[in-house]
């Protein structure tokens, strides 16, 4: 049996490579078109425009599905871990699950409203993914240290930390530095004087954005332990 082929670990292989995929493809779609500037334009930057708006707007929904579909199955899997060792407060879980199906929720609103036809609800649903996004990051890695030694093992547990420590960190600029942006413009004007405001923030976002996909890597491991195994945590079989 393949790695991938373990318990559930392909969701989040596939949330990550279909997620990354989403943000690069468009990018090189709109670079050729020459629809956006090639240094810092903003993720939405490079899905505003057809046919670019539409491969963002179809993949990047089909990424909220995946990323559902993963965050209720991590639910689920610290929800069994609850039960079985009393490692982990329930309510601490469920607030998670919601995070993420808010941000989840977000990224739907920005896959089906293109930045420059909706602008006020398509900002609306960035800032919900982002917040909530790096919000969840953060709820989960503290739910593995709480659990720690079962689920996850300390490097794991490290990585996590590392992770929503520099989601956490880009997210600032990247909702401040945007209220100083001033051009609508795709194409940006390197003089104007809200230009380094926007690669400040155009820059974090990208961070945030990789930051908060790359986290769902950490759960590979996890998810390649059936649901029904963890009923062996307590005795210390599995780990």
């Amino acid at each position: 049996m393949w790695w991938f082929e373990q318990g559930w670990c392909f969701l989040p292989v596939f949330l990550v490579v279909w997620s990354s995929s989403t943000f690069i493809v468009s990018y090189v779609v709109a670079l050729f078109r020459r629809d956006v500037d090639v240094l810092f334009p903003y993720i939405s930057d490079t899905g505003a425009n057809p046919p670019e708006s539409c491969i963002f707007g179809m993949m990047t929904f089909d990424s909220a599905c995946a990323g559902m579909a993963t965050i209720y199955s991590r639910f689920k899997f610290v929800e069994k871990l609850c039960e079985e060792t009393r490692a982990v407060n329930p309510r601490l879980n469920k607030t998670a699950l919601a995070l993420g199906m808010l941000s989840c929720l977000g990224n739907c609103v920005v896959a089906t409203f293109q930045e420059t036809a909706v602008t006020t609800v398509h900002d609306i649903g960035a800032l919900l993914f982002f917040l909530t996004g790096v919000l969840y990051i953060l709820l989960q890695t503290a739910i593995s240290y709480h659990a720690f030694p079962y689920g996850s093992s300390l490097a794991v547990c490290r990585a996590r930390l590392a992770v929503a420590v520099l989601a956490s960190l880009a997210i600032f600029p990247t909702v401040i530095c945007a209220f100083f942006v001033k051009q609508k413009d795709l194409h940006r004007d390197a003089g104007s004087k809200d230009y380094p405001f926007h690669v400040a923030s155009a820059v974090c976002e990208w961070i945030v954005a990789f930051s908060f996909v790359c986290f769902f890597l950490t759960y590979i491991d996890d998810f390649k332990v059936s649901l029904t195994s963890l009923r062996f945590f307590s005795n210390g079989v599995l780990f």
